[in-house]
């Protein structure tokens, strides 16, 4: 089974959240948070062009109003 979604994801996450800010999450806890806040922005907010502009999850809710 291939998991390059979930690879794909990953590469985001860590190119956007940690890479040159490794030093910004002195705890365990401030780390989950901050990752919760990523997965929210990623689903929400964050625009793709492949999806029209839209975020994933309103390209979604747009696709099944139509």
């Amino acid at each position: 089974m291939d998991n390059g979604l979930m690879e794909n994801f990953f590469g985001i996450l860590k190119t956007e959240m940690f890479y040159d800010q490794e030093n910004n999450y002195k705890t365990l806890d401030y780390l989950r948070k901050a990752l919760d806040d990523y997965i929210y922005y990623y689903n929400y907010d964050r625009i793709k062009v492949k999806l029209k502009g839209l975020s994933p999850v309103n390209y979604i809710l747009q696709s099944l109003n139509q």
